[in-house]
């Protein structure tokens, strides 16, 4: 699934039209036509991603990977990290601007629960003494790394205090867009007459908790559809409900349709900021939030949606339980979207780039 990175790299790639785009791995089975392939130059790592799909047999190596691009053709570098592609070298020039999705989160805030999760099974332990001491020296270069760009422009609030914690730099808040199709689409059940289905729109990955949605559903024997494929969907398929569907990958005009069937979408885990949440409200559909991270910079509690409070299902199938769409107005929910559209963050980016 094409993620948020990606679309903003893909926004920021439309406003220079002319410029390569580098790239650490490029999957073009998965991206399609998004990037034109004359365009992207990968790193010295590509040749070996044939061997395997799991990056992290990587990790120890992308630091010295994005050190070796040279850049000094170029007047200005524009990136866009959430990890490593910070710490290229310019050495002042071209000047540097960062555009971070969040500091590593494996490495910083999340890491005790990738070990935890890595030190299963058999070989458990070995794989979490291996990572272990990767990510300790990521972590040292990490945040070294992060001196390197001229300034920083951050996703969120949320982001901006991640990167305050943990590379000690200032940051600016530049929202990332929503693709202008989603402010003018026109679902199809717009109406939403009697919905009777919750939806999640989501890499299915463990950090993202639809789990806790599934529970919730299950329990209360609410439909839920779930459109997204990642390595997490064999164990929610195992732990799904009959009212629980998994509908794989889908594109935009069946997405528009999906979000305007939907009595609400659910954003279950806590999100650097989520585009899934502008791109429900801008099909006139609220949201329900974990009430934590960048989602509570765009869904407006009790206007455009509700958050719940513990990271549970019993907390998730409370809000569900009291859940009313028609307590809801579909037009403040898509002028809230449209808040965050191209051209404000195009403005913002041109702005960042000129006070370099």
């Amino acid at each position: 699934m094409r993620g948020g990175a990606e679309r903003v790299l893909r926004s920021i790639a439309e406003m220079f039209p002319e410029a390569p785009i580098y790239t650490l791995l490029y999957d073009e089975k998965k991206l399609g036509d998004w990037f034109p392939k004359e365009r992207v130059r990968t790193s010295t790592l590509q040749r070996y991603a044939r061997f395997s799909t799991n990056h992290h047999l990587y990790l120890p190596w992308f630091p010295r990977a994005v050190q070796a691009w040279d850049f000094r053709e170029f007047d200005v570098v524009l990136s866009t990290s959430s990890a490593f592609v910070h710490g290229i070298l310019t050495n002042g020039a071209p000047r540097h601007l960062c555009y971070v999705h969040s500091p590593a989160r494996y490495l910083w805030d999340r890491t005790h629960d990738v070990l935890a999760q890595a030190g299963k099974g058999l070989l458990g332990p070995l794989r979490r003494a291996y990572l272990e001491r990767v990510f300790h020296r990521l972590r040292i270069w990490d945040s070294e790394a992060a001196d390197r760009p001229d300034a920083l422009l951050t996703a969120s609030l949320e982001v901006q205090r991640r990167v305050e914690l943990y590379w000690r730099r200032p940051s600016t808040v530049l929202y990332p867009p929503i693709d202008d199709r989603w402010l003018t689409a026109s679902p199809v059940q717009s109406t939403r007459e009697q919905p009777n289905y919750f939806l999640i729109v989501s890499t299915l990955a463990r950090y993202k908790r639809i789990d806790l949605a599934i529970a919730a559903c299950t329990s209360l024997g609410i439909h839920l559809k779930i459109v997204g494929e990642g390595p997490d969907r064999t164990r929610l398929e195992r732990m799904a409900g009959p009212t629980v569907a998994f509908y794989g990958r889908r594109n935009h005009d069946e997405l528009v349709d999906l979000y305007g069937g939907a009595q609400a979408t659910i954003v279950p885990g806590e999100e650097d900021f989520c585009l899934v949440a502008l791109e429900s409200m801008a099909c006139g559909t609220p949201v329900i939030a974990y009430g934590k991270g960048g989602v509570t910079e765009t869904v407006i509690e009790g206007k455009t949606g509700v958050f719940f409070a513990e990271p549970t299902p019993e907390s998730l199938s409370a809000a569900l339980s009291s859940f009313n769409t028609q307590s809801f107005n579909a037009d403040l929910c898509k002028a809230r979207a449209a808040e965050f559209s191209q051209k404000r963050f195009t403005e913002g980016l041109r702005s960042a780039l000129a006070a370099l």
